[in-house]
């Protein structure tokens, strides 16, 4: 039988177990999580097991990253089985801090982000959020020292972020995308998705299908524009409030017009009643 992980909640506990995990000169990968586990960020473990001797998960709902008028109190927060999920999967350490631990009285500093960060895209519905993610994750680097970490590529502007931070400050942190996992209708887990209603529910895979026919349309020749205004229509039809449907380059996130522009990431973000939804395909 494995051994259950250790799990730490204080810097001197995280820096004894990150002492223990390190001997032997063991590689060290590093998933950060907000909780809610699902398919989705076992998977991320299953790629940092791969990618490292030693895996360690952070379980930290970020206050930073959210607005007043966002999810904070309310988002998902199921650590018995968060913690029993990781323990199955045979994590070696849950770095699970409070929000006094990450952010001490007195608290001053942030990292400020640009780049990728201001691309016209969740920067423009959520103007707070990269600069939470961006400080938290600097301070996850820096409490872990991890080899390699992982994050998904349903947040994709977010792996965009996070790697450019990850190489602008010289953490040494190699940062590595996973893909998507879906259900089996194609709808992105999420932590949020238990916000649909089970109406909702069934209209959610719409933005998947929309941007599969987006995808086809752009690789059948035709332009960005065009391919688009379909996608959009199919997801407003179905009852979406759409803030964006966009085609960027895959490395940059600047806006592109056609294949020739380079690699190509489509990227949505749309409202089902109050559950705000983010997804993107390459192209």
């Amino acid at each position: 039988m494995a051994r259950p992980p250790v799990v730490a909640r204080t810097l001197p506990a995280l820096r004894r177990a990150l002492g223990d995990l390190r001997r032997r000169n063991a590689s060290v990968a590093l998933v950060p999580t907000m909780g809610a586990l699902h398919d989705g960020h076992l998977s991320l473990v299953r790629l940092a097991k791969r990618r490292a001797t030693k895996v360690v998960v952070s379980v930290f709902v970020n206050p930073t990253q959210f607005a007043p008028h966002e999810d904070f109190g309310s988002y998902p927060r199921t650590w018995k089985a968060d913690a029993s999920k990781l323990a199955a999967e045979g994590v070696d350490l849950i770095w699970n801090p409070d929000v006094k631990t990450m952010y001490p009285e007195g608290f001053a500093t942030r990292i400020e982000v640009d780049g990728p960060a201001v691309a016209g895209l969740e920067d423009r519905f959520r103007p707070h959020f990269f600069g939470g993610v961006a400080t938290v994750v600097g301070k996850l680097f820096l409490q872990v020292r991890p080899d390699v970490a992982i994050f998904g590529s349903k947040d994709f502007q977010q792996l965009r972020v996070v790697t450019r931070m990850a190489g602008d400050l010289d953490t040494g942190v190699k940062v590595i995308g996973a893909p998507t996992i879906r259900e089996r209708d194609g709808l992105a887990m999420s932590s949020r998705n238990v916000y649909l209603t089970p109406e909702e529910r069934q209209v959610a895979p719409t933005l998947y299908r929309a941007m599969k026919e987006t995808a086809k349309q752009l690789r059948a020749g035709k332009s960005a524009d065009a391919s688009l205004s379909v996608g959009a229509k199919m997801i407003t039809a179905a009852g979406f409030s759409l803030d964006y449907f966009e085609a960027r380059h895959a490395d940059t996130l600047a806006p592109i017009h056609s294949l020739k522009a380079g690699p190509i990431r489509l990227l949505v973000a749309a409202k089902l009643g109050k559950t705000r939804l983010i997804d993107n395909v390459a192209v």
